[in-house]
């Protein structure tokens, strides 16, 4: 009963794939939807959503990860991304410097982006204004060839034009804002990905035909709202690091919220939750500037029935920058040289 069950969802969740693909690619008209992947640990990766969220400490940052969705369904979304960033400062100001890279797989479609960001820090209110900007691309594309839509499908025929039949790709100029508010206690941050809702033309990868129909992919917008805090557990040596993230793409509104524990500053451990969607369990630790953590999701959706989870694991290191003026100047003498 259970393998019958898990067939059908399996192949429910082709044919809806095949649908949304369809959907999207439909020409001329022109559909929106949103390519942020989503990461369990985005406390770590908080540049990835904001672009204000660069050069916030004196380090310099790097985090490289990978995540494995609802392991268990085939062509379920796969994930990896890197994410740097650094401070930096010029004419006595403090900037930020960033970098991001993604490149996730979903069903027939692939697609990646890449950021350069800046932001400019001012102090405020006892804490730190952080306004950033990204700035990139985004390349896309659909595996047209490998499309089967069996003969009883209800939804369209293996002649519906609005399903290309070709390996299609296309990429775009896309850009990004963000702004976020550090302070001893807390931090908090509203950004937007995607702000010039980049339009993807997408054509026929071999350019044989000249007839071969092209495809319009829209990138919606995106509001990211972030928060977080650390608080420290009066004489121990623990710490409680509550944070949440809230994201909107005018259409579907969703957030999650975590709560993680750390030792000495080493390691940590931690749940979460995500709004009709996973329970999330998270470890990680931090030595000597190395960085590991994995996080774990369980679905609470009738998803569960066909998979075992989501899998996520980073890893990085921080290296201490000295951005000091004290030694600025300091030369050697030419007596002793």
């Amino acid at each position: 009963m259970f393998n019958s069950t898990t067939s059908s969802i399996h192949n429910r969740l082709l044919q809806a794939g095949i649908m949304i693909a369809a959907i999207l690619a439909l020409c001329p008209q022109k559909a929106a939807a949103q390519a942020d992947a989503q990461f369990s640990q985005y406390f770590e990766i908080p540049n990835y959503y904001n672009a204000g969220a660069i050069g916030t400490t004196d380090l310099l940052k790097i985090r490289a990860g990978a995540r494995m969705q609802w392991v268990g369904i085939k062509n379920a979304p796969s994930t990896f991304l890197v994410a740097a960033d650094m401070p930096f400062k010029f004419i006595n100001k403090r900037f930020g410097v960033g970098l991001v890279m993604q490149q996730e797989s979903l069903g027939l479609f692939k697609n990646m982006t890449l950021g350069a960001q800046i932001a400019y820090k001012q102090k405020l209110f006892k804490g730190v204004l952080s306004i950033g900007a990204q700035i990139g691309f985004m390349d896309q594309s659909f595996k047209g060839t490998e499309v089967y839509i069996p003969d009883d499908d209800d939804y369209h025929q293996s002649t519906d034009d609005a399903i290309p039949q070709q390996d299609i790709r296309g990429n775009e100029f896309d850009v990004g804002l963000g702004i976020l508010y550090t302070h001893r206690w807390f931090w908090a941050g509203i950004s937007a990905t995607h702000l010039n809702s980049p339009s993807m033309k997408m054509n026929a990868e071999t350019g044989e035909n000249g007839n071969e129909k092209n495809y319009e992919f829209q990138m919606g917008r995106t509001l990211y709202f972030m928060a977080g805090s650390n608080i420290p557990i009066k004489n121990t040596l623990f710490e409680v690091i509550p944070s949440m993230l809230v994201k909107s793409d005018f259409t579907f509104t969703t957030g999650e919220a975590t709560v993680r524990c750390r030792y000495n500053k080493f390691l940590s451990a931690g749940v979460g939750y995500r709004w009709n969607d996973a329970v999330y369990a998270v470890l990680s630790a931090e030595f000597k500037g190395f960085y590991i953590g994995y996080s774990y999701d369980y679905p609470t959706s009738a998803i569960a029935k066909a998979s075992s989870g989501s899998h996520e694991i980073f890893a990085g290191y921080s290296l201490k920058l000295d951005l000091s003026d004290k030694n600025r100047h300091k030369h050697k003498s030419i007596r002793i040289m």
